[in-house]
């Protein structure tokens, strides 16, 4: 049982990939992750226990702030650049790693900058975040 045509002039190649049924699994695929992610990341259920004195320690953060006058201040306390790298590794001596945030006036030298930024790569210090104010949308 061919198909039967009108002539031999009307038989043509198809050589198109006809994608919707590849579509059709490709979106029931994704239905099925969104469905089942949500389950496999869920939690451990455990029941913790309570205590009186439980109190939630604030993480100590250390702030190493740079003026437009080159002024170095570790958590608003100023400190001489000759002593930053000493004083750093005094505050991390407890061997846990810390975050220093650095805030930095737009208009210090940058190679100041890159000697401030030296100093604390120095004392151990592995991770910075840099403190930015939000640009106005215009």
């Amino acid at each position: 049982m061919g198909m039967q045509t009108n002539s031999g002039k009307d038989r043509r190649l198809l050589s198109e990939i006809n994608i919707t049924p590849l579509v059709d699994v490709t979106l029931v695929l994704l239905i099925i992750f969104m469905v089942t992610t949500p389950m496999l990341q869920r939690g451990t259920d455990v029941q913790l226990p309570t205590a009186q004195a439980s109190q939630v320690k604030e993480e100590e953060r250390i702030t190493l702030t740079v003026t437009r006058d080159s002024r170095i201040l570790v958590n608003n306390e100023e400190v001489p650049r000759k002593d930053l790298e000493t004083r750093l590794k005094s505050m991390t001596g407890s061997g846990k790693e810390r975050v220093l945030y650095l805030r930095g006036d737009a208009r210090v030298p940058y190679g100041f900058v890159i000697d401030v930024m030296d100093a604390i790569k120095s004392s151990g210090i592995e991770t910075v975040g840099m403190i930015t104010e939000r640009a106005e949308s215009r």
